[in-house]
């Protein structure tokens, strides 16, 4: 019984348990994905490299699905785990939009939907960061889970971008809305965090 606690104990706070290695995948994803964004569309590349982008960027998303489930299958979860899963959603979502934005694939009025979605992310990490240090916990709900996911699908379409279009003509325009929608619920799922803040920040102040 001892020894189970034990090992289960190191698991949970191993840096290198599989959980933490996809996590790790998905950080070192961000420059092959942006790279290969950067070679085709700046430096004028063929459009193959949006197919490479695109097949690294699904990869990554899938590492997201798969570091949770299994820190939960193997009981591996981490205060380390924990901190990171979040910031390597946050790192990967925000460099495709800064890329995209970079490159014109997002312009005009869409640039709302992109500054709506960076934006909640960084009050997001600020308020969590604020509430920590009061050991105030705000589990991630359902309805967040699905954000990021609409936002990993959104990217998705707007990577593949002109080759996508070379195949299907309505795969930006796809992207562009799945953009909007990801930035409403986005915006409606920061009202959790922000709520808990306040309430926090006003019977600190008083």
């Amino acid at each position: 019984m001892n020894s189970t606690t034990t090992t289960t104990g190191r698991l949970r706070a191993h840096p290198l348990a599989l959980p933490n290695i996809l996590t790790y995948g998905r950080i070192v994803a961000i420059p092959i994905v942006v790279g290969c964004m950067f070679w085709q569309s700046i430096l004028d590349g063929r459009l193959w490299l949006r197919w490479v982008a695109l097949a690294v960027f699904i990869a990554a998303g899938i590492t997201d699905f798969l570091d949770g489930y299994f820190a939960r299958a193997w009981a591996q979860q981490s205060s380390l785990g924990r901190m990171l899963d979040p910031i390597a959603d946050k790192l990967l979502v925000a460099s495709c939009l800064l890329m995209l934005a970079a490159e014109d694939t997002i312009h005009g009025w869409a640039l709302l939907a992109a500054v709506v979605i960076l934006c909640r992310e960084i009050l997001v990490s600020g308020l969590r960061e604020y509430l920590a240090e009061l050991r105030v916990s705000v589990p991630v709900t359902r309805l967040a889970k699905w954000k990021t996911t609409l936002q990993l699908v959104a990217v998705g379409f707007l990577i593949a971008g002109d080759a996508g279009d070379a195949i299907i003509p309505v795969v930006t325009q796809v992207g562009i809305t799945l953009l909007w929608l990801s930035a409403l619920l986005t915006r409606y799922t920061g009202w959790d965090y922000l709520q808990a803040g306040l309430h926090h920040l006003t019977r600190e102040g008083a």
